[in-house]
Parts: C-alpha cells; structure tokens; sequence
C-alpha cells in the first residue's frame, strides 16, 4: 500500500471530466428499477415489504426499491456476523488491511458511477456528490493503514522476572446506522473503520439512499470480504433501528444522524439486556447549529465567498453547514450584501444538470424547512429566498437569509438542516465567541479575520470539534481534519483521524513469570 494521499476532485470546467460524468448519468438512468435485497451472510434476501427510493428533483422518479427488513432479520444478521467475526478477526492486519484497501480502489475506479447515483438519488450535484465518493475512497484507504499501527504491541515497561505485554484486539458485531446526506462517504467510513480492526458489522442504511448501499455491498463482493463480515438490512430506523440497538448480541453501535436519535439510541444503548455479556459502546454524531465569526478586519468577499459555500452547499443539508453568521456591526450590512448577492446568483435546478443547489432530500424535510422558516419570520427579519420553487415536482427551497436574529432564537439555536442563514450582529469580539458558544452544539465552527490576538483567541474560546479560520467550515478532509464535534454534536468520535479505529478495539494484557 502506498502512503497515504487524499484522492484528487475532478475538474468539471474541463470537457473530459464533463464528457465522462455525463456519461455515468445515462449509464445509471438506464439501470433505474434496480432492485436492492437485504446481504445477510451468503445470502441476498428479497422481501415483500419494500423501500422506494425517488429522485427529489423528480419525486414521480422511481430510482429503484429496496427491501425492507423485519426484526427476524435482525436476529439473522447478528448471526452472520458473529459466525464471520473469529475468522475476520484471526485475519492478520495486513491481510485485512490489503483487502480493506482494495474496496477503495475499486469505489475509486467507479468514482463518477457511484457520484451518478448519488445526483440521482440523494440531489447531489457534480461535485457534492464527487467530494462524497473521494472521502469514502480516503476513508477506505486511511483506515487500512491505520490497522497496521493498531497492530503493534502496545509499549509497556520491563519488570524483571515477567514478560509484559499489552495489544488491541477487535470488539466483535457491532451495528452500522450512517445517515443519507452522505450515503456513501459516511456509511463506507463507519463501517469500513471497525472492519479494518477485525470487526463485523450490521447496516442499516438511510431510507431515502438505499441504492447507493447497494452499490457499496456489491463492491465489497467483488473485492473479495467473506461472507458475513458486513451484513446490509435496510429497513425502518423505527423497527429495525431499535432492534438493533437493544440486541443482546450487539457489540457496538456507531451513528451519525440527528439529535434526537442519537439520544435515543444512546439511550438504548446504555440497557443491558437479558443474556448480554457487556457494556455496549455507542458513538453518535449528532449535527450542529455552525456559526461563521467575521469582524472588522476581514476580507469581506473572500468571507461572502466562503459563507454561501458554507451555508447552500447541497442545500444545507449537512451538519457542519453555516447556520449562523457573527457579523461585528462595523461591517454587518456590508457583509449581508455580499452575501445576499452571492446566494441571489446561485442557480438553483436539477443535480443531474450541475445546478449549484439542487432540492432537498424529501417532501418531509421540505416541508419541515418551510415550516421553520415560517416560524422564523416572527424571530428575525426576512431579506431574501424562504420560497418553495416548483419545478418538476421536485422538493426545491429558495436560498434563504434572515437579519436581526437574537441569540437565543430558534432561528439560532435549532438545526433545521436546510438552506437558512440566520445573521446575528455583535458589537465585538467577546459577544462573538459567547454568542459563537451559545449553543447546545460545538460541531464546526469559523472566524473570518487578520487579527492574529483573536485567531489565538478562537482556538482556545471557540468551543467546537473542528475550527476553519479564514475558509469554509464544510468539507473536512481524511487524514487532514479528524471530523467530530462536542457537546450535542456528540461524542467526538473524530471520524478520519488517528485514533478512530481505538474505539472499536480493547485492550489486553497478559503478564508471564519467566
């Protein structure tokens, strides 16, 4: 394996990635109807119950259909992985690691089919959708290496008359609950990490993107994964979610997802069931209410730049997005301009057409934003977007910008995950950062400024998992920015960081007198 490299983005202002992207898109559309069956084991299931997965820029689109699993799938499944586990985990790493390796190799050569299927599927755009099929790449590669350093002895010191040593082993079965605002790069990193330790897994991926799944299950057959290593049970988070969760033989639960499930399985997680042998570790990474500090000494366009890029990427829907901007008020109305003229020129129309903001995912979530928007209109001041746009049917909402938003307003406190920027005006740098903090989160977090005395003082004061300064606060990349937040952002898993696979491994000790 090579050293490490975070693999390149494409550069869609030049005809041959144009011409080849395009190309993925009519190869996909004529594979719609596809049909994706539960993976238990050796065995593909179909059921009668089924999840339909539509196109949101064209919800009469069926994409294809996945099968829906039962809670005797559940047991199933475990099983499969515990039967697989002794097998994977007596692997050496080197062996897991190779094949762990591959799987990003082969998601690689399949870049712009996997990035097709998620315009189509999750309205990802070009290079949304790309930047999700090279973190999954980076995730799979990161990982494999990273198993290599968590095979070698622990250090420990010499007692004389003993041999001491210390190493990490795999936990065992563990479940898999990744989210659909990135439905390849977060379910591959969530999986693929404690598999690289000797792990076995069980997911259940997001309902609204269970193709892309598929196609990831698909390629960990071709890449050679024995049977039973991941095991894939789409179904209903309400059913089959906390089925997982309770099970006695569950290991681990690794989430990502929102507040409210996250302290749900959380919750769950903490009760030993009947038969259970162990204390189940649980990782939630639970979203944000980000907020981006610009004062007085900012390059106000480059901070415009980075704010709409930061707030409307793939419409809001992720959870380090920009939902709050801290303007000093020596320059807020400046800076509002700018932004607002930004988001005003953003083109807004179907992913599959390389729009820079396509729908959001669902007519639930649709309907949730426009809600709180409405509601927002009695908190703050509305100067642009806060519309539904009709095209095709499809689930689109205006970029949004509200001014004059209080601190404590839900407007600046509650995630609604869509494309809504509350502006909020302080008179310094102390209000910035109490403000900045005011939050139940502490995800991502960004200042704009050539203050060098304030940079200093946001890494201390700012409270959050992953500070930008003078950039976007999205787009974290493996092995560069470990991803994960405090607070009620979670658990700070650091997702793409050093010591990620640690969590899905134990310590042993063994003391020989000699």
């Amino acid at each position: 394996m090579k050293p490490f490299q975070n693999e390149p983005y494409s550069d869609f202002g030049q005809e041959p990635a144009r011409t080849a992207y395009q190309r993925a898109l009519a190869d996909v559309a004529a594979r719609f109807g596809e049909e994706a069956p539960l993976v238990i084991g050796p065995d593909q299931v179909g059921t009668k119950q089924r999840i339909e997965s539509v196109d949101p820029a064209r919800p009469e689109v069926v994409i294809g259909t996945a099968s829906s699993a039962d809670v005797d799938h559940v047991d199933r499944a475990l099983d499969a992985a515990w039967t697989a586990f002794p097998g994977w985990a007596a692997r050496t790493a080197e062996e897991r690691a190779g094949l762990v390796h591959r799987v990003g190799d082969l998601i690689a050569a399949r870049k712009f089919e996997f990035a097709a299927w998620q315009t189509y599927e999750a309205g990802k755009n070009w290079a949304e959708a790309e930047a999700d099929v090279a973190e999954a790449v980076d995730f799979c590669r990161y990982y494999a290496l990273q198993a290599l350093d968590m095979a070698k002895p622990l250090p420990v010191y010499d007692r004389p008359g003993e041999l001491n040593e210390s190493w990490l082993q795999p936990l065992g079965a563990g479940v898999v609950i990744p989210p659909w605002n990135f439905p390849l790069a977060i379910l591959v990193g969530m999986a693929m990490g404690p598999v690289a330790a000797g792990n076995t897994v069980v997911i259940k991926p997001a309902s609204n993107t269970p193709l892309v799944g598929w196609g990831f299950m698909k390629v960990l057959a071709e890449a050679g994964m024995p049977d039973g290593v991941v095991n894939f049970l789409p179904g209903a988070g309400s059913v089959i979610g906390d089925a997982l969760v309770d099970h006695p033989r569950t290991r681990f639960v690794n989430f990502t997802g929102s507040k409210e499930v996250g302290l749900r399985i959380g919750e769950r997680a903490s009760i030993v069931h009947p038969g259970q042998r162990w204390l189940k570790r649980a990782y939630m990474e639970m979203g944000g209410k980000d907020a981006m500090i610009v004062d007085d000494t900012a390059d106000l366009d480059a901070a415009a730049d980075d704010i709409v890029r930061s707030a409307y990427g793939f419409q809001g829907q992720k959870c380090s997005a920009a939902s709050r901007l801290i303007a000093f008020d020596a320059i807020h109305d400046a800076l509002v301009d700018k932004v607002v003229e930004r988001a005003a020129a953003l083109s807004i129309g179907p992913p599959a057409e390389n729009h820079a903001m396509g729908p959001v995912i669902s007519a639930v979530q649709h309907r949730n934003i426009l809600s709180e928007i409405e509601k927002g209109k009695g908190e703050g001041t509305l100067v642009m977007g806060g519309r539904p746009i009709d095209r095709d049917g499809g689930w689109y909402i205006e970029p949004t910008v509200f001014t004059d938003v209080a601190p404590n307003a839900r407007l600046a406190q509650y995630e609604i995950f869509g494309p809504v920027l509350s502006v909020i005006r302080v008179a310094d740098f102390d209000e910035a950062i109490a403000v900045a903090n005011g939050t139940e989160y502490g995800l991502t977090g960004g200042l704009y400024s050539t203050d060098e005395a304030r940079i200093e003082r946001a890494r201390r004061e700012f409270y959050v998992g992953n500070l930008y300064i003078n950039r976007k606060i999205t787009g974290a990349l493996v092995g560069v920015q470990p991803f994960g937040g405090f607070n009620m952002s979670g658990s700070n898993a650091k997702a793409g960081g050093p010591d990620y696979l640690r969590l899905f491994m134990e310590m042993k000790t063994v003391a020989r007198r000699l």
